[in-house]
């Protein structure tokens, strides 16, 4: 277990006293690495000290062959001195050594994890003309004095996607998206900015890492910002598809409901629903709740579902709501600051029917989970997602009714032949019949998708039957 160290009054020795001394051996900021083999009884077996901590890291890949995992830092604090950690330098103009500007990249040894190292800290911010450091955006106040946008000197989240070879950073002051064909040695290969943005906190690829959705934390999350007043693009989020490895705006996407003065409200953690046809998230917005927003489309993002309990305090902006709400084995866990965990369901609706719901619970994460390490999603060869696809098509009136019942028909009659593990050549025929008929040409490029798919899954289900 890799755990993330930033706040000063950390210890080596994993103390409850914390540090007094401003320079201080017994100080730890950066990962701790945890033997749970017996999870009641956690033992540290590694330390990595950092310059800036770390706020929070990625698994980038490993074990691999060498029997390594490679671990993306990112420190957000102030650099350490370095009387307390040799070759920590702040912001000295001209020092090309600076610990800002960069990101740690740290290797886990999984048979030793005391030898875990920072092999690289490479300076991602920098301009790869000038190799100036501060070559991204270097903050200033807009004409709003209420607004400002971040100075780019860290990434506050970086979310991995090994199979695509990319990473995405929300960087304080820019978006960004890295080459990692080689973890060891990422490349940054394109960074945007957005004038609302007051900082970029965290950032999520949809479920084939053809797209970014990023997230602006306005304020850290203490402020009313969903009021009716309130622009639409502060602390809201920003949707991009990538083209040729670069990042390409389409839309921001903002809660709709508005909120109270008493309610803090900006967009938070969250990730992807593993709907097939569709790029589908959920995300806490604090005492905003929680919002269900489809991104297939990805210049109109919109809300299909929420979860809202209202403020905490009717009359005083108490801090609370929800911290973040993650998809998982086909429930959305929300933690919810000031009142607990809460777990829910989704329900069905004209925006999203009980076909999809069901297929997104049969969906394969490759046995594992982690919002800031995605991966490919799949889905078995199934009935429901042949119907979750069925279901698309019909809202979008893509098919007549009449090939739309035939098609319903067969795959309900084909479900139950699968559960009772029966075969059934004829209706395995009439399947790969009615497939052949499903028209793939469409004007609309998530239509004509949806169409291929349904295909694809019709003629597997009919090879299932056989």
């Amino acid at each position: 277990m890799i755990m993330s160290v930033e706040q000063r009054r950390g210890r080596v020795d994993c103390g409850r006293q914390g540090v007094i001394d401003d320079v201080s051996a017994e100080r730890f900021r950066g990962l701790r690495i945890f033997d749970i083999s017996n999870p009641a009884l956690p033992v540290q077996v590694g330390l990595v000290q950092t310059c800036r901590g770390s706020h929070t890291h990625s698994v980038v890949s490993g074990p691999d062959k060498d029997g390594s995992i490679i671990v993306y830092v990112s420190g957000t604090s102030v650099v350490r001195d370095e009387k307390e950690l040799q070759g920590c330098v702040g912001e000295v103009a001209g020092d090309p050594r600076t610990a800002l500007f960069r990101i740690d990249v740290v290797e886990i040894p999984v048979s030793n994890p005391s030898r875990a190292r920072i092999i690289d800290s490479p300076a991602v911010f920098a301009d790869p003309a000038t190799g100036n450091l501060a070559g991204l955006y270097r903050g200033d106040d807009h004409e709003d004095p209420e607004h400002s946008t971040a100075r780019t000197d860290q990434c506050h989240d970086i979310t991995v996607f090994p199979a695509r070879k990319l990473a995405a950073g929300a960087c304080s002051g820019n978006g960004i998206i890295f080459d990692i064909s080689n973890p060891r040695k990422p490349k940054r290969i394109d960074a945007v900015f957005d004038p609302g943005f007051a900082y970029w906190h965290s950032a999520t690829f949809n479920n084939d890492g053809t797209k970014v959705l990023f997230t602006d934390e306005w304020g850290g999350g203490s402020r009313a910002r969903c009021r009716v007043q309130d622009p639409r693009n502060w602390g809201a989020d920003a949707v991009y598809d990538i083209v040729d490895g670069k990042l390409r705006f389409r839309s921001h996407y903002k809660l709709p409901a508005a909120q109270t003065e008493q309610e803090n409200c900006v967009a938070h953690n969250g990730s992807i629903i593993p709907v097939p046809g569709r790029d589908i998230f959920v995300q806490a917005w604090y005492q905003g709740g929680i919002s269900i927003i489809d991104f297939t489309d990805s210049t109109k993002p919109v809300e299909i579902a929420y979860f809202d309990r209202g403020p905490i305090d009717k009359e005083h902006n108490v801090l609370g709501g929800y911290w973040s709400a993650y998809w998982y084995n086909g429930r959305i866990y929300g933690t919810e600051i000031a009142r607990g965990l809460d777990v829910l369901a989704l329900t069905p609706s004209a925006q999203l029917t009980q076909n999809e719901i069901a297929a997104a619970a049969l969906a394969n994460y490759g046995g594992r989970f982690n919002p800031q390490q995605q991966f490919p999603v799949t889905w078995p060869d199934h009935p429901v997602i042949a119907l979750a696809y069925l279901d698309q098509l019909e809202r979008a009136k893509a098919l007549p009714p009449e090939q739309i019942a035939m098609l319903r028909q067969a795959l309900t009659q084909a479900a139950t032949e699968i559960g009772h593990k029966r075969s059934d050549a004829q209706l395995a025929s009439r399947i790969g019949g009615l497939a052949s008929g499903v028209p793939t040409s469409s004007s609309d490029p998530a239509t004509a998708t949806r169409a291929s798919a349904l295909r694809q899954a019709l003629g597997r289900i009919a090879e299932r039957l056989r």
